[in-house]
């Protein structure tokens, strides 16, 4: 938006995209109905597993974010 600062951009965009993120988590939850679905360990184990490496990936790329301006 227009006039907007970095902060109010970051609100509005982030809060958008974690909505879309617990959207998306409370859709695979779905898949839990074992009237629906059959699963077993090996197939948990690699969702867990991808979407813990995604998420460890988010958390660095926060912590380790440098800023675009130059310095000397």
């Amino acid at each position: 938006m227009k006039g907007e600062t970095k902060e109010q951009r970051f609100k509005r965009i982030a809060e958008k995209r974690v909505q879309i993120v617990l959207d998306s988590l409370r859709k695979l939850s779905q898949c839990a109905n074992q009237r629906m679905y059959k699963w077993n360990d090996e197939q948990l184990s690699k969702i867990w597993d991808a979407v813990s490496i995604e998420m460890e990936k988010c958390k660095d790329r926060f912590r380790n974010a440098e800023s675009d301006e130059f310095k000397l």
